[in-house]
């Protein structure tokens, strides 16, 4: 097998599942609470959990999933060490953003009871509007809501100045889809360099950034920002996927203070896990290039 040409998008369906382990808590929310428990009980690292699962379609569907989120905020009950970050193409979307807005405020009302922080997933261009329209309408009846922007997109300046006021928790991040060029940037250092300039602007405004990034440069420049413009550590805090291998650098950070969170997916039905772990692949092919490598040495019983 010829490692550097593999192509993740066209790999079948149980390989994907294989690639993403590192990626994934498991197959139940039972898995998801032990992982976020483990990495708050033998690291002091916050989590915030995530079904994995897009683009539904059905009302059944929507209900499942529904149902999978309101059992997931009975049994994380009340605690200090996850959120939970949800999607609108999960939860109604397929109809209007109404619908979708109606569905977000129950799930919103059942984690208020438990004092659980919700976070509405940003997902590609065509959603921002729905995205942000659900979120500033919410927001005045759940202040902990919060939501992403991505600094890829050339739109993201005009939707901070649209949320300026809220002091909001914002997940401010590269983005993972690949949008077209009439709409966002499509060099990395560039994507980078305008997350920065948005971290700062977060800062200044009175929002509480979160940093999520694994590039180590970009979080310590974000870091000195927060330092030169006297923002106290409790104001932002730094998040990463789980799966990435980066625990000395994270355990450095806690050490100076820093809130560390990690992304914590699951999922009940695999299918629903594709597309998501197809895209951290894509994204890092050199976690499947090492995966295989594992494999074939397995088999082969050469190291």
């Amino acid at each position: 097998m010829n490692l550097k040409n593999f192509n993740v998008n066209k790999a079948p369906t149980p390989l994907v599942k294989i690639f993403a382990r590192p990626y994934v808590a498991g197959d139940s929310i039972q898995a998801a609470l032990d992982a976020s428990r483990k990495f708050w009980d033998t690291r002091k690292i916050c989590s915030t959990i995530d079904l994995l699962g897009e683009e539904i379609e059905t009302d059944h569907e929507v209900q499942y999933t529904v149902d999978v989120y309101e059992r997931l905020l009975t049994a994380l009950g009340r605690q200090e060490f996850a959120t939970v970050s949800l999607k609108p193409t999960q939860l109604g979307s397929h109809r209007t953003t109404d619908h979708c807005q109606k569905i977000i405020a129950g799930i919103l009302a059942k984690a208020k009871e438990y004092g659980t922080q919700v976070t509405l997933d940003m997902e590609d261009h065509t959603l921002t509007d729905m995205t942000l329209d659900i979120f500033r309408n919410l927001k005045k009846d759940y202040p902990t809501f919060g939501t992403v922007l991505q600094s890829r997109l050339f739109r993201t300046d005009d939707d901070i100045k649209s949320i300026a006021g809220l002091n909001v928790r914002i997940r401010i991040c590269i983005g993972i889809y690949n949008e077209p060029k009439e709409v966002a940037l499509q060099n990395k250092p560039d994507m980078k360099r305008k997350m920065l300039e948005q971290t700062e602007i977060l800062f200044k405004e009175g929002h509480y950034p979160e940093i999520a990034t694994h590039d180590e440069a970009l979080i310590d420049e974000s870091l000195n920002l927060a330092e030169k413009l006297n923002i106290k550590k409790d104001q932002y805090e730094v998040q990463m996927l789980m799966g990435v291998p980066m625990q000395a650098y994270q355990d450095n950070l806690l050490k100076n203070g820093i809130t560390v969170r990690l992304y914590v997916p699951f999922a009940e039905k695999w299918a629903y896990a594709t597309a998501y772990a197809t895209r951290r692949l894509v994204a890092n092919p050199a976690m499947a290039t090492y995966i295989i490598k594992n494999m074939l040495q397995k088999t082969t019983g050469k190291r």
